[in-house]
């Protein structure tokens, strides 16, 4: 088998720019917090046989479609058993990984905010992420408060990671090309252990405030009961796109236990 045939339903955009590809691999840290990486959707293996040079590092590849399996098992025997014929999303990786580990990979568009929630879901145990994304996702990531690309996602991602915007990624360097730009992306581990509020309830309350954004939240956390009397009132006529990670785990914290 000399190439695997792109398929869409799978969101498959194979990178062929080999530069580029070497510069992906590059964004890694490689340090002392982790031996194992994993590469979700590898394809081709166009960043994998990069990987395969970090000799001090251990590299997995997970792969859906059979078809790439075939290639990379081919292509790949190094990789042994390290090769994955799964479904990320549905993939046990602490059952896998008892030590953490970094995600990387040319993420598939329609589940890469999937794959970030999945990796937030195992946040103690991934130091590091680096993927391509599509550029608008890339922008939503990396937004700052005060801006509209800023939402939900911006807010539980930075609550535990540090987030880079590395650089831009032209169309034409896929194959088939995408319809639209792309962007890689770098997540590193802060220090936060968990959340100085009940987590839940900061989950529910971003969404909340963000489902209807053009609200202010004395509008939007009314639902929340009578300890919204206990927020700052200027912070009250604030949207969500203007609060902090800070500010919403104060929020919480308020809603939660009352005045502070």
């Amino acid at each position: 088998m000399t190439t695997v045939r792109a398929k869409k339903g799978l969101g498959q955009h194979f990178l062929k720019d080999e530069n580029i590809a070497c510069k992906i691999v590059d964004s890694l840290s490689y340090s002392d917090k982790y031996s194992n990486i994993i590469e979700v959707g590898p394809g081709m293996g166009v960043l994998t046989k990069y990987l395969l040079t970090k000799k001090d590092f251990n590299t997995f590849v997970i792969e859906v479609d059979k078809e790439s399996v075939d290639y990379l098992q081919n292509n790949f025997p190094e990789l042994g058993d390290r090769i994955i014929a799964a479904d990320f999303l549905r993939y046990d990786l602490q059952e896998l990984f008892k030590e953490p580990f970094a995600i990387i990979g040319n993420f598939p568009y329609n589940i890469s905010s999937q794959i970030l929630f999945k990796a937030l879901e195992n946040k103690n145990l991934v130091p590091e992420i680096v993927g391509t994304f599509q550029l608008e996702m890339a922008q939503r990531i990396a937004a700052s408060p005060n801006n509209k690309t800023y939402g939900i996602l911006s807010v539980f991602l930075q609550a535990y990671y540090t987030i880079e915007y590395l650089f831009t990624v032209n169309e034409t360097v896929f194959s088939p090309p995408p319809k639209v730009k792309s962007a890689v992306v770098r997540l590193t581990r802060n220090d936060v252990q968990s959340l100085d509020c009940d987590e839940k309830l900061f989950f529910k309350i971003v969404k909340t405030t963000f489902n209807q954004r053009r609200k202010m939240l004395r509008n939007t956390l009314k639902t929340f009961g009578d300890n919204i009397k206990y927020v700052n009132p200027e912070m009250l006529t604030k949207r969500p796109e203007n609060l902090t990670v800070d500010d919403f785990v104060q929020i919480t914290r308020i809603i939660s236990d009352g005045k502070i």
